[in-house]
């Protein structure tokens, strides 16, 4: 995955207020749509690759160090996928027996579906864990990337703003709302508005030179003027 891959109460008025828009994002034309895609497999962003908010099960890693050479570069089918999934399973599942309410243990167990990308099942153990203990930013913000990947963008937004209500400057949870909101809503400047949040509110991102990259194409693409992002001073 790329960038470290693996994204309620109103969201604070964020930044860019410079931003006008000059043309709606439904006029793109298939040219400009197709450049600005280019970018983003350059810049390794392309496929909706949303950041994980919590730490990786670590199963698909599990399941590429298993492949042998000839069948591929390391990359697990969704059968070994689903396989190393079982095993991983087992015994968190069996813990879970006698401890239910494990807010920990639960979100384990999404992550292990998560990695899978059997976002449905992730999601179930995600709200369980959220249930138990609701204000974990981290647990939320994979939940709610989870609903992207199940084409549910509007549910994503949501809960990445609850994310947002309990930890504001989360650089994971403003980057994933970005990414929705530019790329389910075509609301470029919502999506302006919360990578330039994460911005300033967090001067040291690790890829910062990639987002602002990112932010000149999409004002670029989708016909809006004004002053170029620029990050808060370090």
């Amino acid at each position: 995955m790329a960038w470290d891959t693996r994204p309620a109460v109103p969201q604070e008025q964020l930044a860019m207020t410079d931003v006008t828009k000059k043309a709606s994002v439904d006029q793109w034309t298939s040219r400009q749509a197709y450049a600005l895609a280019v970018f983003c497999l350059v810049i390794g962003i392309a496929g909706g690759w949303l950041i994980r908010g919590s730490q990786s099960s670590g199963v698909v890693a599990s399941a590429a160090s298993g492949i042998p050479s000839s069948q591929g570069e390391g990359q697990p089918t969704p059968e070994q996928m689903k396989h190393m999934a079982e095993k991983q399973l087992e015994p968190l599942l069996a813990q879970l027996k006698s401890d239910p309410n494990n807010a920990e243990l639960l979100a384990n167990v999404a992550n292990v579906y998560y990695d899978t990308h059997q976002f449905a099942t992730a999601i179930d153990y995600y709200q369980r864990a959220l249930q138990v203990k609701p204000d974990n930013a981290s647990v939320r913000t994979d939940m709610a990337t989870a609903y992207w990947y199940t084409d549910n963008a509007e549910t994503a937004i949501t809960e990445f703003k609850r994310a947002l209500s309990y930890e504001p400057n989360k650089a994971n949870a403003l980057f994933n709302l970005g990414i929705v909101e530019w790329q389910g809503k075509m609301d470029v400047e919502a999506a302006l508005s919360a990578w330039q949040k994460l911005l300033e509110t967090n001067p040291n991102y690790e890829n910062k030179a990639k987002l602002l990259d990112l932010m000149a194409q999409v004002k670029k693409h989708s016909g809006l003027t004004g002053t170029q992002a620029k990050p808060s001073p370090q």
